[in-house]
């Protein structure tokens, strides 16, 4: 028990821990800003305050964390395992007697942790911030949580009144140039300008807002007869607030559903089919994404290693295909099993059972057979296809700066062909 995690275990983990926490931060960002530039466009057409952004994308990250981890762990290991391979230092423990399943140990504890870690994220957190998403975007649109009125625009409120404001200052409390025009129900219509506005609050109604106007002119319009013309020094406006609308309860998408409601409305005799379809696809949906996590140190160490004499990187490039690939075939898996064309056993546990058989079988010839490779086919064709490439680019880097009909560089090429036949 002593010896359990030795020092070479502590090595294999400090190579593993700083790229997986790079990529996973890297991979997490770049999610992250994607989304930020639309929430702040849709933040400033809905006149919303900018802070309200960061807390949106806040909610965002358990989201994005489910596929950022997975892709975070496996590149962490198989960047570990290609650094001892190229630098030879993998086949001195080999020859020591180290086997690749003794030195996925600490890759298999860190594995356990970050399984139990997005288990609870995609089990509960992720359904809650789901849905505080939902709420803050229907918040915005609605206006609960303040938006402002547009500068140089004509803004309606509750169909009676329309306001425009020339300029603001003072972050909004100092409004320049105010127009606005009231209608009530007999048809008698206000035009009001004023020099500057402010908004105030109505401590006797919260439902009510005061717009306080300075120097203005106020042109009273009536249906039978003559428009009156009144001039003011400060005029109080009273404005009703719209009603807001109260917002959904949680449970109308089933991904707002942590697991063990699911499980209570997947199996329930009470469910109608289409509830029990759409709860079981998600429950599936996110277990084999947890349980896939425990397939991925296999996986890292079979595209880790590149051919001997070789610095491919094809491995990197292929697992990151695969992983995400993966992803986006449960997603689809588990949208076809919500709609009932599929079983959602059969849609999401499928692709595992196929995955998992190709990445066993990798692992075995790596592992076990001798000088095997996983991927030693496209190892080869890649290294095809590259050579190609090389020389391709190499004569096009020689036109326009070697004459086509140089005799030195013609003797070069049939001197080079000879040698090549010779041997």
């Amino acid at each position: 028990m002593f010896n359990f995690i030795t020092a070479t275990d502590r090595y294999i983990f400090r190579l593993v821990l700083v790229p997986m926490i790079g990529v996973f931060v890297l991979a997490a960002s770049l999610l992250l800003l994607e989304k930020m530039l639309r929430l702040f466009e849709f933040v400033s057409m809905e006149g919303g305050p900018i802070g309200v952004v960061f807390e949106m994308l806040v909610n965002l990250i358990p989201e994005y964390a489910g596929l950022a981890i997975p892709l975070g762990l496996m590149l962490g290991i198989l960047f570990a395992f290609r650094k001892l391979a190229m630098s030879s230092e993998l086949d001195v423990m080999r020859a020591v007697g180290w086997s690749y399943l003794r030195l996925l140990r600490v890759p298999y504890l860190i594995t356990l942790a970050l399984v139990a870690l997005n288990f609870a994220i995609v089990g509960f957190i992720q359904p809650q911030a789901r849905f505080a998403y939902e709420e803050m975007e229907f918040e915005l649109r609605s206006g609960a949580l303040g938006a402002s009125i547009r500068v140089g625009e004509f803004n309606t409120i509750e169909d009676r009144m329309a306001l425009r404001i020339e300029e603001s200052e003072d972050e909004g409390r100092q409004l320049m140039g105010v127009f606005a025009r009231v209608a009530d129900d007999d048809g008698q219509v206000l035009s009001i300008s004023a020099r500057e506005g402010r908004f105030l609050a109505n401590r006797e109604d919260r439902n009510t807002i005061v717009l306080r106007l300075s120097d203005g002119v106020i042109v009273h319009d009536v249906t039978d007869g003559t428009p009156r013309v009144l001039s003011f020094s400060q005029h109080d406006l009273p404005i009703d607030l719209p009603a807001l609308e109260q917002f959904r309860d949680r449970g109308e998408d089933e991904r707002e559903y942590i697991l063990p409601e699911l499980l209570e409305m997947g199996w329930s005799p009470e469910s109608t089919a289409a509830e029990r379809a759409a709860s079981q696809a998600n429950f599936n949906y996110r277990m084999v994404e947890v349980v896939m996590m425990l397939m991925l140190p296999l996986l890292a160490v079979a595209l880790a290693i590149p051919p001997k004499r070789s610095s491919s990187a094809l491995g990197v490039f292929l697992s990151i295909v695969i992983v995400v690939s993966y992803h986006k075939i449960n997603q689809y898996g588990a949208e076809v099993a919500e709609i009932g064309r599929i079983d959602p056993t059969l849609a999401l546990w499928g692709p595992f059972a196929v995955l998992a058989c190709l990445i066993g079988w990798m692992f075995y010839q790596v592992a076990f057979v001798p000088g095997g490779q996983a991927i030693g086919f496209l190892e080869s064709f890649y290294s095809k296809i590259a050579r190609r490439l090389k020389k391709l680019l190499g004569r096009d880097k020689l036109r326009g700066i070697v004459p086509d009909d140089d005799p030195d560089l013609i003797e070069d090429e049939v001197v080079g062909e000879v040698k090549i036949n010779a041997v």
